[in-house]
Protein backbone atom coordinates (compact mmCIF):
# COMPACT_ATOMS: atom_id res chain seq x y z
CA UNK A 1 0.00 0.00 0.00
CA UNK A 2 2.77 2.25 0.81
CA UNK A 3 3.95 1.77 -3.27
CA UNK A 4 0.55 2.23 -4.17
CA UNK A 5 -0.07 5.38 -2.61
CA UNK A 6 3.72 6.93 -3.71
CA UNK A 7 2.99 6.00 -6.70
CA UNK A 8 -0.41 7.65 -6.90
CA UNK A 9 1.18 10.70 -5.50
CA UNK A 10 3.87 10.62 -8.49
CA UNK A 11 1.26 10.36 -10.97
CA UNK A 12 -0.65 13.33 -9.56
CA UNK A 13 2.88 15.20 -9.61
CA UNK A 14 3.32 14.90 -13.47
CA UNK A 15 -0.08 16.57 -14.05
CA UNK A 16 0.65 19.56 -11.33
CA UNK A 17 3.83 19.95 -13.22
CA UNK A 18 2.97 19.07 -16.85
CA UNK A 19 -0.07 20.99 -17.62
CA UNK A 20 1.60 24.24 -16.17
CA UNK A 21 4.92 23.87 -17.94
CA UNK A 22 2.73 23.48 -21.36
CA UNK A 23 0.34 26.40 -20.71
CA UNK A 24 3.63 28.64 -20.49
CA UNK A 25 5.49 27.43 -22.49
CA UNK A 26 3.09 28.69 -25.28
CA UNK A 27 4.41 31.97 -24.90
CA UNK A 28 7.20 30.64 -27.44
CA UNK A 29 5.38 27.64 -29.50
CA UNK A 30 2.55 30.09 -30.56
CA UNK A 31 4.95 32.85 -31.88
CA UNK A 32 8.79 31.94 -31.15
CA UNK A 33 9.42 34.95 -33.89
CA UNK A 34 7.88 37.42 -31.38
CA UNK A 35 9.05 35.93 -28.25
CA UNK A 36 13.00 36.81 -29.05
CA UNK A 37 12.01 40.39 -30.18
CA UNK A 38 10.28 41.15 -26.97
CA UNK A 39 11.89 41.94 -23.60
CA UNK A 40 11.30 39.44 -20.68
CA UNK A 41 9.23 36.40 -20.17
CA UNK A 42 12.82 34.58 -20.07
CA UNK A 43 12.19 33.48 -15.79
CA UNK A 44 8.25 32.13 -17.30
CA UNK A 45 10.70 29.99 -19.51
CA UNK A 46 12.36 29.00 -17.10
CA UNK A 47 9.68 27.91 -14.90
CA UNK A 48 8.44 26.14 -17.14
CA UNK A 49 11.95 24.44 -17.66
CA UNK A 50 11.95 23.42 -14.08
CA UNK A 51 8.38 22.09 -14.18
CA UNK A 52 9.16 19.86 -16.94
CA UNK A 53 12.26 18.71 -15.05
CA UNK A 54 10.27 18.04 -11.90
CA UNK A 55 7.96 16.21 -14.31
CA UNK A 56 10.72 14.09 -15.40
CA UNK A 57 11.88 13.16 -12.14
CA UNK A 58 8.02 12.07 -11.48
CA UNK A 59 7.75 10.11 -14.34
CA UNK A 60 10.86 8.08 -13.75
CA UNK A 61 9.84 7.75 -9.84
CA UNK A 62 6.65 6.43 -10.99
CA UNK A 63 8.22 3.47 -12.95
CA UNK A 64 10.76 2.92 -10.41
CA UNK A 65 8.47 2.31 -7.87
CA UNK A 66 5.94 0.34 -9.49
CA UNK A 67 8.45 -1.95 -10.63
CA UNK A 68 8.97 -4.25 -7.73
CA UNK A 69 4.59 -4.99 -8.03
CA UNK A 70 4.59 -5.10 -11.50
CA UNK A 71 7.43 -7.47 -11.95
CA UNK A 72 5.59 -10.30 -9.72
CA UNK A 73 2.79 -10.40 -12.68
CA UNK A 74 5.10 -9.97 -15.88
CA UNK A 75 9.01 -8.67 -15.48
CA UNK A 76 9.70 -8.60 -19.45
CA UNK A 77 6.15 -5.92 -18.80
CA UNK A 78 7.47 -4.31 -16.06
CA UNK A 79 10.76 -3.61 -17.63
CA UNK A 80 9.55 -2.33 -20.67
CA UNK A 81 7.21 0.18 -18.22
CA UNK A 82 10.47 1.60 -17.02
CA UNK A 83 12.19 1.98 -20.47
CA UNK A 84 9.18 3.90 -21.82
CA UNK A 85 8.94 6.19 -18.72
CA UNK A 86 12.59 6.74 -19.81
CA UNK A 87 12.11 6.84 -23.43
CA UNK A 88 9.22 9.40 -22.80
CA UNK A 89 11.66 11.59 -20.68
CA UNK A 90 14.51 11.62 -23.02
CA UNK A 91 12.14 13.41 -25.41
CA UNK A 92 11.07 15.91 -22.58
CA UNK A 93 14.58 16.42 -21.85
CA UNK A 94 15.19 17.37 -25.35
CA UNK A 95 12.60 19.72 -25.84
CA UNK A 96 13.55 21.40 -22.49
CA UNK A 97 16.97 22.20 -24.10
CA UNK A 98 15.38 23.60 -27.46
CA UNK A 99 13.31 25.79 -25.32
CA UNK A 100 16.32 27.35 -23.34
CA UNK A 101 17.89 27.71 -27.31
CA UNK A 102 15.04 30.11 -27.78
CA UNK A 103 15.73 31.74 -24.65
CA UNK A 104 19.66 32.17 -25.36
CA UNK A 105 18.50 33.32 -28.78
CA UNK A 106 16.39 36.51 -27.21
CA UNK A 107 19.01 37.29 -25.21
CA UNK A 108 22.17 36.90 -27.58
CA UNK A 109 20.60 36.58 -30.94
CA UNK A 110 17.42 38.47 -31.25
CA UNK A 111 17.74 38.56 -35.22
CA UNK A 112 17.66 35.02 -35.54
CA UNK A 113 14.29 34.63 -35.80
CA UNK A 114 14.15 31.55 -38.34
CA UNK A 115 16.34 29.39 -35.75
CA UNK A 116 13.90 30.28 -33.64
CA UNK A 117 10.84 28.81 -35.16
CA UNK A 118 12.80 25.71 -35.83
CA UNK A 119 14.02 25.04 -32.31
CA UNK A 120 10.03 25.36 -31.32
CA UNK A 121 8.76 23.11 -34.15
CA UNK A 122 11.19 20.17 -32.84
CA UNK A 123 9.82 21.01 -29.11
CA UNK A 124 6.66 20.16 -30.62
CA UNK A 125 7.97 17.29 -32.32
CA UNK A 126 9.78 15.90 -29.10
CA UNK A 127 5.98 16.65 -27.22
CA UNK A 128 4.65 14.17 -30.14
CA UNK A 129 6.80 11.57 -30.24
CA UNK A 130 7.33 11.91 -26.53
CA UNK A 131 3.96 12.13 -24.57
CA UNK A 132 2.40 11.18 -28.12
CA UNK A 133 3.27 8.14 -28.62
CA UNK A 134 5.40 6.35 -26.15
CA UNK A 135 2.73 7.33 -23.27
CA UNK A 136 0.01 5.21 -25.26
CA UNK A 137 2.71 2.59 -24.94
CA UNK A 138 3.48 3.02 -21.62
CA UNK A 139 0.85 4.38 -19.63
CA UNK A 140 -2.17 2.69 -21.93
CA UNK A 141 -1.26 -0.61 -23.14
CA UNK A 142 1.55 -2.17 -20.75
CA UNK A 143 0.11 -0.55 -17.42
CA UNK A 144 -3.00 -0.92 -18.72
CA UNK A 145 -2.54 -4.86 -19.02
CA UNK A 146 -0.24 -5.04 -15.83
CA UNK A 147 -2.90 -3.39 -13.67
CA UNK A 148 -5.80 -5.64 -15.39
CA UNK A 149 -4.01 -8.60 -14.97
CA UNK A 150 -3.04 -7.79 -10.86
CA UNK A 151 -6.14 -6.33 -10.06
CA UNK A 152 -4.05 -3.43 -8.26
CA UNK A 153 -6.65 -1.10 -9.45
CA UNK A 154 -10.56 -2.47 -10.27
CA UNK A 155 -10.59 -4.25 -13.88
CA UNK A 156 -13.62 -1.71 -14.83
CA UNK A 157 -10.70 1.03 -14.53
CA UNK A 158 -7.77 -0.65 -16.35
CA UNK A 159 -10.07 -0.85 -19.26
CA UNK A 160 -9.89 2.70 -19.76
CA UNK A 161 -6.05 2.76 -19.99
CA UNK A 162 -6.71 -0.35 -22.88
CA UNK A 163 -8.91 1.51 -24.63
CA UNK A 164 -7.38 4.67 -24.15
CA UNK A 165 -3.45 3.97 -24.84
CA UNK A 166 -4.79 2.62 -28.65
CA UNK A 167 -7.05 5.91 -28.82
CA UNK A 168 -3.87 8.42 -28.03
CA UNK A 169 -1.76 6.32 -30.97
CA UNK A 170 -4.33 7.28 -33.17
CA UNK A 171 -4.86 10.81 -31.99
CA UNK A 172 -0.97 11.04 -32.55
CA UNK A 173 -0.79 9.54 -35.77
CA UNK A 174 -3.27 12.16 -37.32
CA UNK A 175 -1.11 14.67 -36.02
CA UNK A 176 2.20 13.29 -37.73
CA UNK A 177 0.48 12.66 -41.39
CA UNK A 178 -1.47 16.02 -40.73
CA UNK A 179 -5.15 14.51 -40.69
CA UNK A 180 -5.99 17.37 -37.82
CA UNK A 181 -4.68 19.77 -36.22
CA UNK A 182 -2.88 18.89 -32.67
CA UNK A 183 -5.19 19.49 -29.72
CA UNK A 184 -8.64 19.62 -32.54
CA UNK A 185 -11.85 18.68 -31.69
CA UNK A 186 -10.82 14.39 -33.48
CA UNK A 187 -7.55 14.50 -30.98
CA UNK A 188 -8.83 16.24 -27.96
CA UNK A 189 -11.60 13.95 -27.97
CA UNK A 190 -8.95 10.78 -28.07
CA UNK A 191 -7.08 12.25 -25.12
CA UNK A 192 -10.06 11.87 -22.66
CA UNK A 193 -10.45 7.82 -21.88
CA UNK A 194 -6.55 8.01 -20.93
CA UNK A 195 -6.59 11.66 -19.40
CA UNK A 196 -9.03 9.77 -17.13
CA UNK A 197 -6.69 6.47 -16.91
CA UNK A 198 -3.33 8.80 -15.25
CA UNK A 199 -5.48 10.94 -13.35
CA UNK A 200 -8.30 9.75 -11.25
CA UNK A 201 -6.95 5.82 -11.58
CA UNK A 202 -3.56 5.40 -11.05
CA UNK A 203 -3.15 9.46 -9.45
CA UNK A 204 -6.37 9.70 -7.80
CA UNK A 205 -7.40 6.05 -6.88
CA UNK A 206 -3.88 5.08 -6.51
CA UNK A 207 -3.24 7.70 -3.53
CA UNK A 208 -6.51 7.88 -1.82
Amino acid sequence: QRHGRIFGVLFILTYLTSIPAWLLFHDILDDPAAYIAEDGKDNVMYLAVLLEFFLILANVGTAVVLYPIAKRQNRALAIGYVGARIIECVFLAAGMIFILGVVSLRQDSPDATDLAVSLAALKDWTFLFGPGFTVPVGNGLILGYLMYRSGLVPRRMAWFGLIGGPLLFISSTGTLFEWWESGSGIPGLFVIPEFIWELAFLGIYCAI
